[in-house]
C-alpha cells in the first residue's frame, strides 16, 4: 500500500519537534505513570486510558499499582481479584487480556516487558497504539501511538481528510508520526502529541491560540480546523429492557449471581435479571414469574424502588430495579450465592450492579 503525504513537505520537521517538545516539557500534567519510565506502570495506564478519561483513571491506577505493584503480582493474582480492582472502569475484557499478557512476560520474558515491536506486538491485547507507547515511552524507541486523540492533532496540522473512522486509515497517520517523530526523545514527542490532543486540540472549539504548533498547522492556516478530523458516525446501539431484583432473605443476606466466563461483563457479579420483551404488556406477576423460573424458588417482587439506564459501545440497559424476598429455601452454588451488604465488597460488580447497591440505600433511608 503506497501513502502519499505530499503535506509533509510544507513543514519544517525539526521545528515542528522543538515547538511540540518544549510545550510539554513545560506544560505536562502530572500524572502517576510519568513519574518513572517503568515500562509495566505505561503499559497499565495506556489499557485503563482507552475509552476512558485520566481523570477517572488516576485513582483507579493507584489503587491497582498498589495491589499489583510488579508483574509477578499481576500474573499470579486470582481473576476475582483483578476484576475487582478494574470494578467501576467497564471494558473488562482489557483487564483480562492484560494479565494474559503479563503471565506471558513472566514465563517467556523472564517478567521483562519486550523492547522489540514484533515481540510486543505478540501479547494478548496489545494492539499498534499500545505497543508503540511502551516502546516509545519506555524505551525511547521512535515507534507511532496513534490514538484518536494523535489522528485528530495529524488530520488537522498536515491536513488530512481521510475518515479516522475507518480502520485502513491508520496506516495514513501511522506513516506520518513515522516521519515526523523524534529520534532524540520520541517518549516526549508522543506524549506530547496525545497532551495536545487532550488539552488544547479539542474534537470542537479547538483552542488554536494556545496551540504550541499553531504555525505549522495547515488545517489552522487554512481556516478548516473545525472541519477536521473527518469522522463517521459509529452504528446505532441497541436498546434491551431488564427486570433486576435485590433480593433478600430472612437473614437480610443478597441474592448475586456470577456472569458467565465468556462474553460480556464476563465473571462479575450482578443481581438476578430477566429480559422484557414487551414492557409496556407485562405486569408484575409475570416478571416475577420470569424470575421464579431463573431461580427455581419462591421469590415476591416488592416494589420498584427506581429506574436506571447503563450505555455499551454497542448496546443499552434499560433497567427496572426491584426490591424483593426470597425463600430461605433458596440453595447457593458457585454462580448464586446470598452475602451481607457487608461482604458484597469483596466482590466485583459492573457500573449498572452498583447503580442498584445505591438505589436500594436510598430507598431503604426513605
Amino acid at each position: 500500500m503506497i501513502i502519499e503525504l505530499k503535506n509533509l513537505e510544507k513543514i519544517n520537521i525539526y521545528a515542528f519537534q522543538n515547538d511540540l517538545i518544549s510545550w510539554f516539557k513545560q506544560e505536562q500534567r502530572d500524572l502517576p505513570w510519568r513519574k518513572n519510565q517503568d515500562p509495566y506502570k505505561i503499559w497499565v495506564s495506556e489499557i485503563m486510558l482507552q475509552q476512558t478519561r485520566v481523570d477517572t483513571v488516576i485513582p483507579y491506577f493507584n489503587r491497582f499499582i498498589e495491589w499489583f505493584p510488579t508483574i509477578e503480582d499481576l500474573a499470579k493474582a486470582e481473576e476475582d481479584k483483578v476484576l475487582k480492582a478494574w470494578e467501576g472502569l467497564g471494558y473488562y475484557s482489557r483487564v483480562r487480556n492484560l494479565q494474559s499478557a503479563v503471565q506471558e512476560v513472566s514465563e517467556k520474558y523472564n517478567g521483562e516487558v519486550p523492547n522489540t515491536p514484533e515481540e510486543i506486538a505478540g501479547l494478548k491485547g496489545v494492539g499498534p497504539y499500545t505497543a508503540g507507547a511502551i516502546l516509545s515511552i519506555a524505551y525511547g524507541i521512535p515507534e507511532p501511538a496513534v490514538d484518536g486523540n494523535v489522528m485528530r492533532v495529524i488530520s488537522r496540522v498536515l491536513s488530512i481528510w481521510d475518515d479516522i473512522a475507518k480502520s485502513s486509515s491508520r496506516k495514513i497517520f501511522e506513516k506520518a508520526v513515522r516521519q515526523l517523530i523524534s529520534h532524540d526523545d520520541p517518549s516526549s514527542f508522543n506524549q506530547a502529541l496525545m497532551e495536545l490532543g487532550a488539552l488544547i486540540c479539542t474534537p470542537t472549539s479547538p483552542a488554536c491560540l494556545l496551540c504550541p504548533v499553531r504555525d505549522h498547522c495547515q488545517a489552522f492556516d487554512e481556516g478548516v480546523q473545525n472541519e477536521l478530523p473527518i469522522k463517521t458516525k459509529k452504528t446505532k446501539t441497541r436498546d434491551v429492557q431488564l427486570a433486576a431484583a435485590i433480593l433478600l432473605d430472612e437473614n437480610k443476606k443478597v441474592l448475586i449471581h456470577k456472569r458467565p466466563s465468556t462474553g460480556l461483563l464476563a465473571n462479575l457479579w450482578e443481581f438476578p435479571n430477566v429480559e422484557i420483551h414487551h414492557p409496556l404488556q407485562e405486569d408484575r406477576e409475570q416478571i416475577s414469574e420470569s424470575f421464579q423460573s431463573l431461580l427455581d424458588v419462591n421469590i415476591k417482587l416488592e416494589r420498584i424502588i427506581g429506574q436506571i439506564q447503563h450505555t455499551f459501545s454497542h448496546l443499552v440497559w434499560n433497567i427496572m430495579v426491584y426490591s424483593g424476598t426470597i425463600n430461605s429455601s433458596f440453595q447457593e452454588s458457585e454462580e448464586w450465592k446470598l452475602v451481607s451488604f457487608e461482604e458484597m465488597k469483596e466482590f466485583a460488580f459492573p457500573v449498572s450492579s452498583q447503580k442498584m447497591i445505591k438505589l436500594f440505600h436510598e430507598y431503604q433511608m426513605e
